[in-house]
């Protein structure tokens, strides 16, 4: 799997979509990372933060795709408000159980995931996203 990922600050899902063909480029504050599927690790996340089972997300629509196709090309979506406010609230030592607990899982998987990038991933995203909230914007993630 090579992906191209970045997680980006827009204020709603129109600008959001906007990065749809190009990426977030210099628009938008953002994190770039590589070679996980991202759309199932927030569901994840959510999970290990709030609780809450996988197929529960899935049926509610989360992720939420704000432009694109999850099948063909590049895709925008959106972080779900329980994850942000999840990952806002969450202190240092939650995230690092929360990359532990993602990085296990997808061993279980047969995906590696190196412990310290997972840590890297999860704490860069909650700051991302306590950034955002405090300018009033949302946090969306670009895959291409």
């Amino acid at each position: 799997m090579s992906r191209i990922i970045e997680f980006f600050v827009a204020p709603d899902d129109v600008s959001a979509g906007s990065a749809l063909q190009t990426g977030p480029g210099r628009a938008f504050e953002s994190l770039s990372f590589g070679n996980f599927d991202p759309e199932e690790a927030v569901v994840e996340w959510e999970c290990l933060l709030a609780g809450g089972s996988f197929e529960e997300l899935i049926e509610a629509g989360e992720p939420r795709i704000v432009a694109g196709q999850d099948n063909a090309g590049c895709v925008v979506f959106a972080i779900s408000p329980g994850l942000s406010a999840a990952l806002a609230d969450a202190g240092g030592s939650k995230l690092r159980e929360v990359a532990a607990g993602w990085a296990a899982q997808r061993a279980e998987e047969g995906e590696v995931i190196d412990s310290e990038m997972a840590d890297a991933i999860v704490g860069d995203l909650a700051a991302l996203v306590t950034s955002a909230q405090r300018h009033g914007q949302g946090v969306y993630c670009w895959v291409a």
